[in-house]
């Protein structure tokens, strides 16, 4: 039997990941379903002061609202010489939620005057899945630098600012099954693979 699990997001990019991430586990049995295919509901605002209880408040609002599993994830970039900023904020850095453009040029305004052995940072994701009473938190983190200009157009974010520590490309660079096998949000999901793999025993 099929059990339908929720993605709390919108974005066909994280759901088509998570379901390449259990293809590629051998783990059959769940249908992965996203917010536009389950009856509309309130979204909590995101007011964690951490990625973790942010991915854990919009997993529990999902599963309370439809009653399916709910994995919900929250991520954003940490650097080092702001002091693991804008974390959190990341989407909304400039002050207009998901403005990449803006949020990049911030970032570069202030890192400046920061030479580059300094210019250290990483992708966080926390995922969370809440299931049948049980919550499950899985952290997962990619490092690097932030580049001086941008390079390339894949991705999204941060992406074309952000060099991987194992890469001569940025993540802006790398194909989507590339950046499967690396990132942050992929780390994470990989570490719930257990968890998602029990909701497929009766």
């Amino acid at each position: 039997m099929t059990r339908r699990v929720l993605v709390a997001s919108r974005n066909p990019k994280k759901l088509n990941e998570l379901r390449r991430i259990l293809a590629d586990a051998g783990i059959a049995g769940l249908e992965i379903v996203g917010l536009d295919e389950v009856p509309p509901y309130d979204e909590a605002p995101e007011t964690g002061a951490t990625f973790e209880e942010n991915a854990l408040a919009k997993a529990r609002d999902g599963a309370a609202a439809t009653g399916l599993p709910c994995v919900a994830d929250d991520s954003g970039i940490a650097v080092d010489a702001l002091n693991g900023m804008p974390g959190v904020l990341s989407a909304r850095w400039s002050g207009r939620h998901g403005d990449d453009e803006a949020n990049n040029a911030l970032l570069l305004a202030q890192l400046a005057d920061v030479p580059d052995e300094r210019r250290t940072a990483r992708f966080v994701s926390a995922c969370a899945l809440v299931a049948d009473g049980t919550e499950t938190i899985a952290l997962g983190e990619w490092p690097g630098r932030i580049l001086r200009t941008p390079k390339g157009h894949n991705g999204f974010g941060y992406d074309p600012l952000f060099l991987p520590d194992t890469e001569s490309r940025t993540a802006a660079e790398l194909t989507p099954a590339e950046k499967d096998t690396h990132s942050h949000r992929a780390r994470a999901l990989r570490a719930l693979l257990p968890a998602l793999q029990s909701l497929t025993t009766p």
